[in-house]
């Protein structure tokens, strides 16, 4: 009896929220565990799930190992589902109000170095394919973007004279992000080879050999082929790029609220995580060169 009310549910995400495919499938999986818990604990009426339902849910899952951060998002994906269900009448409260998820500890971001970084972006060759990688890296580091937002990009995003690009984020929020002459060198050299390959009608900035839109699945691939290609064997993906843009730019700038609208992050304790890093750089820098901490590590008193 779930299914009605649930399939009203994520048609309300998907047309009145506009939430992505991604944050929609994200809804589906959490949502979709809960109601097989209640299934096996034969609750059959929306009316008759309470807090403790939630709660022994959660803490089951805390017990098999799921980090903060996912139980997090489950809790949000029911307390979402269960206001659209108060607000139908189908519940008298919301029992996932006032619950919240064991805390997580904050994973630092990896970064690249500046000497890292140039070393990948300084990728040779003439043909399409090269052209097009380099274009994507150089946009991933210069501008900070996140991998839907690159792949999501059309030819009316870009504003040349001003060297902005209109980029749409999370929840089809858009923002304007400054480029530089590197990424618009990359670009423009880039475009002319996909006026060679574009299929008709497309749109999109960046595109496959075929003509059309590429897919995420194949940039992270692109990226880790060109890492190999280097002679490099770090991990290399779109967001540990970004990561790098943001700290870099906190590192020479230290302006926290301009590299937040620059990622386009709705809250500055998100951004804030790049003070961390910035100072985990500073730590390894003392610790390496200051007097006292060398004659710490090598003591033996």
């Amino acid at each position: 009896m779930f299914d009605i009310e649930l399939e009203k549910f994520f048609q309300y995400l998907q047309s009145e929220r506009q939430y992505s495919p991604h944050t929609l499938s994200n809804y589906r999986r959490d949502i979709s565990g809960f109601i097989l818990y209640c299934q096996q604990n034969n609750l059959t009426d929306w009316s008759a799930i309470d807090s403790q339902h939630v709660r022994d849910y959660v803490s089951r899952l805390h017990r098999q190992g799921l980090a903060g951060k996912s139980l997090q998002r489950l809790l949000s994906s029911l307390r979402s589902l269960f206001r659209h269900l108060l607000k139908q009448q189908k519940i008298r409260a919301n029992p996932a109000n006032g619950l919240r998820a064991p805390k997580s500890q904050k994973k630092l971001p990896e970064v690249l170095s500046p000497d890292a970084l140039d070393h990948l972006l300084n990728l040779e060759g003439s043909d399409a394919e090269s052209l097009r990688d380099r274009a994507i890296m150089e946009l991933f580091y210069g501008c900070g973007l996140r991998l839907s937002e690159l792949t999501g990009l059309n030819m009316d995003s870009i504003n040349w004279g001003e060297q902005i690009l209109v980029v749409t984020g999370k929840g089809n929020k858009q923002r304007r992000v400054p480029f530089g002459n590197k990424s618009r060198d990359a670009m423009q050299n880039w475009l002319k080879q996909r006026d060679l390959l574009l299929a008709e009608n497309e749109t999109a900035v960046f595109i496959s050999l075929k003509g059309i839109r590429i897919t995420p699945r194949s940039v992270e691939t692109q990226l880790k082929k060109r890492a190999r290609e280097k002679g490099m064997f770090q991990r290399i993906y779109p967001h540990l790029l970004r990561h790098s843009f943001a700290s870099h730019i906190l590192e020479s700038s230290g302006d926290l609220r301009a590299v937040q609208e620059l990622l386009g992050h709705a809250n500055l304790s998100t951004t804030q995580i790049y003070t961390h890093v910035d100072f985990q750089h500073l730590a390894n820098v003392y610790d390496a060169a200051h007097p006292r901490a060398r004659r710490k590590k090598n003591s033996t008193e």
